[in-house]
């Protein structure tokens, strides 16, 4: 059993780690909360799938070109202070949306710009972030890193949207956009407490000749690329988020909405909490596809059923199988990626995860609209499994990848070795 509890040597060894990881647990709480509420009160003023669908149109822009510039700037700049004040951004959007729930007719509009300019921020934020915990982790610890991780937004997953489906039932919208706020307060008091973080001496200026120099190193790298293109693939087929407000009228189960938006991150969850075994699994890229086509499956299993626990059940296995696939992910990027280019990369990582589940909420929304909600949710599902299956054939690079032979693996192991033995 002590073989599958997480692995809590990055945890031990860095202050700064858990200050980073606090940090983000906080945030992370109060970002589900409102990822309840957003789409909650769309439904309430619209009463359109379509409608709460085109949440992530409005956010998929910004995230493109955010994401892919904020990566030069993760790379150029200080990366502590470009998380922090992008964390007192989004806690001014969320003051926006607590003002706009408290007037007497709340506006639409402002619920769409909020989410753009949102998308804005965290795909500015999350390059920095991403980019910053391989030089407060050891080398060795970057699995056990990105499972604790995994841990901690799991936690404010769970948490957050079973709390907001109780809070706005029976307090109001209001309540979960001033839990967010606060919870940004308190986040930002964690992170300004961290070290700095300066660019690396080999860092490029941020522009568009440095964007692109990070696509050309991500395009030579096939098995990164087989990542990349896996779990876009997973999220904008089979991401069922936008049409589960109308899946819980559609059961007579009112009270599941918040449970059903808990049950992805429980199953993540579920994983981070005896991710012990993952430090002792080397061929990634394998395991990347077999997880990828689990969560498309267990949403088509989720989709066929008329029993809203069981619906529940599959999207709990679904999110279990989403969070081993980010495990394995994040290890392969964090430990072959060197450092001055480590921003410009989880700008591009970035858009792999998020761009994904914002195509994936425009899709399932527009298709039941069209076909039905049932057809929405099983076809993309199957649609997913289908596509990973023929990515996994025209990859043969991500299929073989293995941690301990992988050239740039061993190169980045043996450069975090130097680098120790100097610091010596």
């Amino acid at each position: 059993m002590r073989s599958l509890l997480p692995d809590l040597s990055p945890w031990k060894a860095s202050v700064d780690f858990r200050r980073l990881w606090k940090s983000g647990l906080i945030s992370n709480f109060g970002s589900f909360l409102t990822l309840v509420a957003l789409p909650v009160q769309l439904k309430d003023l619209t009463q359109s799938t379509a409608a709460v669908g085109a949440i992530g149109a409005v956010e998929l822009l910004p995230l493109i070109v955010c994401g892919l510039y904020g990566g030069a700037l993760a790379d150029a700049l200080d990366k502590r202070r470009l998380i922090a004040w992008t964390e007192a951004g989004q806690g001014l959007l969320s003051a926006a949306l607590l003002v706009n729930a408290l007037l007497p007719h709340p506006a639409v509009w402002p619920l769409y710009a909020v989410a753009a300019l949102s998308s804005a921020l965290v795909s500015v934020q999350r390059p920095a972030l991403d980019s910053l915990w391989p030089r407060i982790v050891a080398h060795a610890d970057m699995p056990a890193a990105a499972s604790l991780n995994s841990l901690r937004w799991t936690v404010g997953g769970v948490a957050g949207p079973a709390l907001a489906g109780v809070v706005v039932a029976y307090a109001g919208l209001g309540w979960a956009y001033a839990a967010d706020l606060l919870t940004f307060a308190v986040s930002l008091a964690y992170l300004v407490r961290i070290a700095p973080s300066p660019a690396s001496h080999a860092a490029a200026r941020p522009s568009l000749r440095a964007v692109a120099e990070g696509a050309r190193y991500a395009w030579s790298r096939k098995e990164l690329l087989g990542t990349y293109v896996v779990d876009l693939a997973a999220m904008s087929l089979a991401m069922p988020l936008a049409v589960l407000p109308f899946l819980a009228d559609e059961l007579h189960a009112d009270w599941s909405l918040g449970l059903m938006y808990a049950s992805l991150p429980a199953g993540s969850l579920l994983v981070s909490l005896t991710s012990g075994w993952t430090s002792r699994i080397h061929r990634h890229g394998l395991l990347v596809v077999l997880s990828a086509t689990g969560w498309g499956l267990a949403v088509a299993a989720a989709g066929l059923c008329g029993n809203v626990w069981l619906v529940l059940l599959f999207l709990t296995v679904g999110g279990g199988f989403d969070m081993v696939s980010g495990i394995f992910r994040a290890a392969m990027w964090n430990q072959t990626i060197p450092d001055e280019l480590r921003g410009r990369l989880a700008g591009i990582e970035l858009l792999s995860y998020s761009v994904g589940p914002q195509l994936g909420q425009v899709r399932a929304g527009g298709l039941a609209a069209w076909a039905g909600l049932r057809a929405s949710v099983v076809s993309g599902g199957l649609a997913c499994a289908g596509a990973i299956g023929l990515l996994a054939l025209c990859l043969p690079g991500l299929m073989t990848y293995d941690a301990r032979t992988n050239e740039h693996a061993v190169r980045m192991r043996e450069r975090s070795a130097a680098g120790t033995r100097t610091a010596g």
